[in-house]
């Protein structure tokens, strides 16, 4: 299952939903809606996570959320290592081989890692943004 498709069910099975009602009203078969939230489609297209947000009539930061969640719900995602360090290549090796085998808490406790990374890159990149406006402004003609 993936974010995407936990939250929908989530959302529908909360509202008391059918699936074969909302297929109909996102214009996609049951087989196919059921197969997204149990994980084994893609991510959703943006044109239906739009139908999934009006569907549920969600709005603000709850839409924020979801259309987050699709982001990354892509269930067989590929990874770029080129140019990284050698450890980001056998991380993502030992990653792709090993996933199915950790546990609840072994994948939280690499999720608060991701976390704490992305959080820190989120406060260097105000620092980076000023530096590049600076650059440009004592490169400007005066």
């Amino acid at each position: 299952m993936t974010p995407f498709g936990e939250r929908v069910r989530q959302l529908r099975r909360e509202r008391g939903l059918l699936l074969k009602d909302m297929a109909a009203h996102l214009g996609v078969s049951s087989a196919y809606l059921s197969a997204l939230e149990r994980g084994e489609r893609g991510k959703p297209t943006w044109t239906l996570i739009q139908g999934v947000l009006q569907y549920f009539n969600i709005i603000w930061d709850e839409a924020d959320e979801l259309a987050r969640l699709a982001d990354v719900s892509d269930p067989r995602v590929k990874i770029d290592t080129a140019s990284c360090d050698p450890r980001a290549t056998l991380l993502a090796n030992r990653l792709a081989r090993e996933i199915r085998s950790l546990s609840p808490g072994e994948l939280d406790a690499i999720l608060k890692v991701l976390d704490r990374a992305q959080e820190r890159g989120r406060r260097m990149m105000p620092l980076a943004d000023a530096a590049q406006d600076s650059v440009q402004s004592s490169s400007a003609p005066g």
